[in-house]
């Protein structure tokens, strides 16, 4: 475009603005005369309306444009209630050990007083090049293959002031098959005063979620963005700028850095012919060192109360999920047991009642025994509303677990040919793990009996023919009627 034809249409849109802006000049000074014409009640109703108009759009556009507020960190709890906590699970047979190992070194690394700063990221970041660079005396492996860090490695670092500080080299995330090595990585990220998440690029998804989960803990946080020497310096703005966006309250910096490592090219000789060259890149790494330096100037003990928050929270979470496996497995046997009782009783019963939930005292003791291992506290009348709830339910889905019992039945050769005795026995059987699982689940999950809730849940399982859960059933069937006749 030439010179003259750009300095028109300059001219042009210049003169299009003027005119919009005499336009509505023009049309807010006629709008005032007819505004002071009016009375002098409609004056003040009308400005009234317009001033709360006025400040609802601006509160709409500090909403839209405030600064995004740092999320609390996730609640943990003190540290005396989680030993007792840990202590119950132990004297229920539960494995504490790795729990256990965790506060022990919590206060390791506390009494240590030195800065530990774990790197974390997708595989194939750089991590292993940045420890060289942060770290040249350290023998980071690396080759050509993703993920390559499988397990923890701490290496000593130092900063641009002369201070010390842990580096910590953690498994990348997003590795095929590797979620083990992830769950080593976030452990270490929370047992570190502060973590570099490094990437090579935007953020996605599933990097974005890992930078959130970080600053849920309340950890201090740097984003480092690697391989910046592959961008020019327009694209690289660019980038930083989406970057500092996406963490805006996450990340306490976003700097771009180049990490160095082995760089592979070809080169075409004088005489045609095509080597390989492998070289060594220089790293640049200073930004993340004036980040870091910024970042740790409050000191280990400074630190220390942000870092055991974030343990303690991430134990509260593995504690609550041991207890609830825990739990699970203790009600997978009291289930177990009470079934076995319920096929007990119906081999031993002279003939076969119309209703099979004829064992109202096993139904009535295992509603209670399941509540008390869930914590849930129920009344007598609770419970038996529960069982006469079971009892209608069941009174409408006589034909439906008569026809799945004889099915699994006849899977097992000589089992299935044994009368009306062992069939009333495995509807039995079937009953009370129905019963029992659905009551179970719904306490887990509500943490009240909510005979509805767990009403359905038992209507679905009387209903489902997984051949698995059947022959379990069957399997426990067959026993108590050889135990039987031993006897």
């Amino acid at each position: 475009m030439s010179r003259r034809l750009r300095l028109l249409l300059a001219a042009i849109a210049v003169a299009a603005l003027l005119w919009l802006l005499f336009a509505a000049a023009e049309r807010a000074l006629a709008l005032a005369q007819r505004f002071l014409a009016l009375p002098a009640w409609l004056q003040w109703t009308l400005g009234g309306a317009l001033a709360l108009l006025a400040l609802a759009g601006l509160a709409v556009l500090w909403w839209l444009l405030r600064p995004r507020r740092r999320r609390p960190p996730l609640p943990a709890p003190d540290r005396g209630t989680l030993e007792q906590r840990l202590q119950q699970l132990g004297g229920r047979g539960a494995d504490t050990h790795a729990l256990q190992a965790e506060l022990g070194e919590l206060d390791r690394r506390r009494a240590s007083a030195r800065v530990y700063v774990a790197l974390f990221g997708e595989i194939s970041t750089g991590k292993s090049s940045l420890i060289r660079a942060l770290t040249p005396a350290a023998q980071a492996p690396s080759d050509v293959r993703g993920g390559t860090t499988r397990t923890v490695a701490h290496f000593d670092g130092a900063l641009p002031d002369g201070r010390t500080l842990v580096l910590a080299d953690v498994p990348g995330s997003r590795e095929s098959g590797g979620e083990a090595h992830e769950t080593l990585a976030r452990e270490e990220a929370l047992r570190a005063h502060a973590v570099v998440y490094l990437c090579a690029g935007d953020l996605t998804r599933t990097q974005a979620a890992e930078v959130g989960w970080l600053a849920d803990f309340g950890k201090p946080l740097l984003l480092a963005l690697n391989k910046a020497d592959q961008w020019s310096a327009a694209e690289l703005d660019t980038l930083l700028a989406r970057l500092r966006a996406q963490t805006r309250g996450r990340a306490a910096a976003v700097v771009a850095i180049s990490a160095g490592g082995n760089e592979r090219f070809q080169r075409r000789l004088a005489d045609g012919r095509v080597e390989q060259v492998e070289r060594q890149r220089a790293p640049a790494i200073r930004p993340l060192l004036d980040a870091l330096e910024r970042l740790t100037a409050p000191g280990a003990e400074r630190l220390e109360p942000l870092r055991e928050h974030a343990v303690l929270a991430g134990l509260h979470q593995r504690t609550t999920a041991l207890e609830a496996s825990t739990r699970a497995a203790e009600a997978e046997r009291i289930v177990r047991r009470y079934a076995r009782r319920a096929v007990v009783g119906a081999l031993a019963a002279v003939a076969p009642g119309s209703d099979l939930l004829i064992q109202g005292a096993l139904a009535t003791a295992l509603t209670r025994e399941l509540a008390q291992l869930y914590g849930v506290r129920v009344s007598e009348v609770q419970i038996e509303d529960f069982v006469q709830q079971a009892r209608l339910t069941l009174r409408t889905g006589t034909s439906i677990v008569l026809a799945i019992a004889g099915n699994a039945l006849k899977a097992f050769p000589g089992l299935g040919t044994l009368g009306g005795g062992v069939l009333h026995a495995f509807a039995y059987a079937l009953i009370f793990d129905a019963m029992g699982r659905a009551l179970a689940a719904s306490l887990a999950e509500r943490h009240t009996l909510d005979q509805h809730d767990a009403g359905e849940r038992m209507k679905s399982l009387l209903g489902d023919a997984d051949s698995g859960r059947l022959r379990q059933l069957a399997t426990l069937t067959m026993e108590a009627w050889r135990e039987r006749d031993r006897e």
